[in-house]
């Protein structure tokens, strides 16, 4: 199987700054959410507080995540098109376009369904039902943040393979 860059040295170099800026960026920010800012906002703050200042937080980092997810998708199909696709592709390209997929199933289920809900519940003054989506998107995140550990660990690993 190949692994070489048919295309131009310095567009295949930037592709794939952009592609490792995006994933930094989207991994890199769900292990702060998740490990550092949600715990952090719980232990100090109560639901009134709390909540609405996670929906801010996460509207933020959201908003980012939309970019980068473009940026990867976009400068990950060009150089996965540059060495011919599937039939041309190491496994690790295999699989990380795989894992690529289901962590963006599981990113467009937060933010087009869990995260709505709860700024809804959030605006409603409802810290229960708020509480219970921040739940689900706390679950959601530690699963991506998984997958995106992985998808670092096949790209480094199955270089060597």
């Amino acid at each position: 199987m190949r692994d070489h860059r048919p295309m131009n040295p310095t567009i295949y170099a930037f592709l794939l700054f952009v592609h490792l800026a995006g994933a930094a960026f989207w991994v890199g920010g769900m292990a702060t959410m998740h490990l550092a800012v949600r715990p952090a906002a719980a232990a100090m703050l109560e639901p009134p507080l709390r909540l609405p200042f996670m929906a801010a937080a996460l509207g933020r980092f959201l908003r980012g995540v939309d970019i980068a997810l473009a940026a990867l998708w976009i400068s990950g199909m060009a150089m996965f098109m540059a060495i011919g696709g599937f039939r041309g592709a190491h496994w690790r390209i295999h699989a990380m376009f795989t894992l690529a997929l289901v962590m963006t199933v599981v990113y467009g289920f937060i933010r087009g369904r869990v995260f709505p809900r709860m700024r809804r519940a959030v605006a409603d003054k409802q810290w229960p039902q708020a509480g219970a989506q921040l739940g689900t998107v706390r679950q959601l995140v530690a699963l991506n943040l998984v997958l995106g550990t992985l998808v670092f660990a096949v790209a480094l690993v199955g270089r060597a393979a």
